[in-house]
């Protein structure tokens, strides 16, 4: 298979997964791990955690690393990164001196261990490798991976957040990369080694003032969510430590609604209840409280949806001219809606960021928060369960849907409900990348069924207003889901 055919797109889904999946990619991927370790080290599994394809630029893939060093128990997770490009190595030119500094520094800080390099090239297969903590656009990763660095920094968050400076200081902390995403996201977690000294921190990661903000939003909603939530707060952060652009949070107790859906109960219902009473709340927050927030509006929703899904119609042609129709049915029936002013949203309102914790739910992520339409968050958590019912291929999803906008719907306009319905197609086919993983080998009737249910809410919502449905002229949603189970 010729790289550069593969991420131009004329080996289409065939080339990538090869790519991803292959014996021979994987092997060449593993001798270079091995060459970048000592001899006493063991390079264990290899696990394919996230995938990115850009047409005819690059390919990238994410894996979790077990390396187990001769004389230790078990086997340490790394993380690593992996790039292939069609135009070789002329784009890691750039940053290679960037990255060799970073390189000396973990290895003089002890981070970088067992790996003796943290770098590979193979030119002839445009491959590029990243083992953690490398990253140019995150220089602060090295120093927050460090146990010593971790232990001060800690110790003066606690204090300044008013923690009882009688309360014993743990003897050191347990470091873990949760997410290692170069250029993108670094999120970590620090447990005490003694956990009667402590509970777990995680760190969030930023490149600029971002973080700051962040901190900002976050701490001011949670403070007026415990004044007026009834029953729903939110985390609030313990600090925002400015020379390292980190912000800190305390580990919480409890689980994310998301497994509650693996496996629906007698509870999950009340739990969706509350949680549309939660984003109820949350919509009713002033902006005062979350200061200066951008606004952000139908438009340029569409437009991420478009950019997150385009490389699909190199992979899946078909899918990519519905998606396109699709879309611009969405913006057609926009135009029709009556609209209202923007309030505080949440812009990432799913199950995995509603923690049923304690006699409450506690609501995490504020990164995204901006001023829109509120109908944005309630269509896309009605997305966030299609996708969830979906892949463990439940019934019950009506009625889940229900649940939740028997919680949220006291007093929200009848029109606001309508726009939701509209986002929930826009978020379905924005959600139809990160939940269907490129690696999976059924990809193509995956991604067909998930935009074929966006489809079918468009079709539902033009019905209800007097609209003719516009099925894709292939013939509807049935026919597309039916052709991507022979893709």
């Amino acid at each position: 298979m010729n790289i550069a055919d593969a991420l131009s797109g004329p080996a289409k889904l065939e080339g990538i997964q090869w790519m991803l999946l292959s014996a021979t990619t994987r092997r060449v991927l593993r001798d270079q791990l091995k060459a970048l370790l000592p001899a006493s080290a063991m390079l264990g599994p290899c696990r394919l955690r996230h995938a990115i394809f850009r047409p005819g630029r690059k390919l990238k893939a994410y894996y979790d690393a077990r390396v187990r060093v001769e004389g230790t128990k078990g086997y340490r997770v790394r993380p690593i990164a992996v790039t292939w490009r069609s135009d070789g190595e002329a784009d890691w030119r750039q940053g290679r001196d960037a990255l060799a500094e970073l390189q000396a520094e973990a290895l003089r800080q002890g981070v970088a261990a067992p790996f003796r390099q943290l770098t590979a090239e193979l030119p002839e297969w445009g491959m590029h490798i990243q083992v953690s903590p490398l990253d140019a656009q995150f220089p602060q990763l090295v120093r927050l991976l460090d146990p010593r660095h971790v232990g001060d920094m800690l110790a003066a968050a606690h204090a300044a957040s008013g923690v009882a400076s009688d309360q014993p200081r743990p003897d050191g902390y347990a470091v873990t990369s949760i997410r290692y995403l170069p250029g993108i996201c670094h999120v970590l977690r620090y447990d005490p080694l003694d956990a009667a000294k402590g509970g777990a921190v995680f760190a969030k990661l930023y490149t600029d003032e971002e973080g700051a903000r962040a901190f900002r939003v976050a701490r001011g909603v949670a403070d007026w969510l415990a004044e007026h939530g009834e029953s729903v707060t939110a985390v609030r952060p313990l600090a925002y430590v400015a020379e390292d652009r980190v912000v800190l949070y305390p580990g919480l107790s409890g689980a994310p609604l998301s497994e509650r859906l693996r496996r629906p109960g007698r509870g999950v219902a009340r739990c969706l209840e509350r949680a549309g009473a939660a984003l109820h709340a949350l919509h009713r927050l002033p902006q005062a409280v979350a200061g200066p927030l951008q606004l952000h509006d139908f438009a340029a929703e569409a437009w991420k949806a478009a950019r997150a899904s385009d490389y699909i119609p190199v992979l899946l042609p078909s899918v990519g001219a519905a998606i396109d129709a699709l879309l611009d049915r969405t913006r057609e029936v926009h135009e029709r809606l009556p609209q209202e002013p923007p309030t505080f949203a949440h812009r990432d309102f799913k199950s995995e960021h509603v923690w049923i914790t304690p006699g409450q739910l506690t609501l995490i992520d504020f990164d995204r928060c901006c001023l829109a339409d509120p109908a944005l968050d309630v269509g896309k958590f009605l997305a966030d369960l299609q996708c969830w019912y979906a892949a463990y291929d439940q019934s019950g999803l009506e009625q889940a849907q229900e649940r939740f906008l028997a919680g949220y719907a006291p007093g929200a306009p009848e029109e606001r409900l309508l726009r939701a319905r509209l986002y929930e197609a826009l978020e379905l086919v924005r959600m139809s990348v990160p939940r269907v993983p490129l690696f999976d080998h059924d990809w193509a009737s995956r991604t067909v069924r998930l935009i074929a249910r966006a489809q079918t809410v468009m079709n539902d919502l033009e019905l209800v207003l007097g609209l003719p449905a516009t099925y894709y002229r292939s013939g509807g949603p049935d026919d597309l889901s039916a052709r991507g189970n022979q893709l």
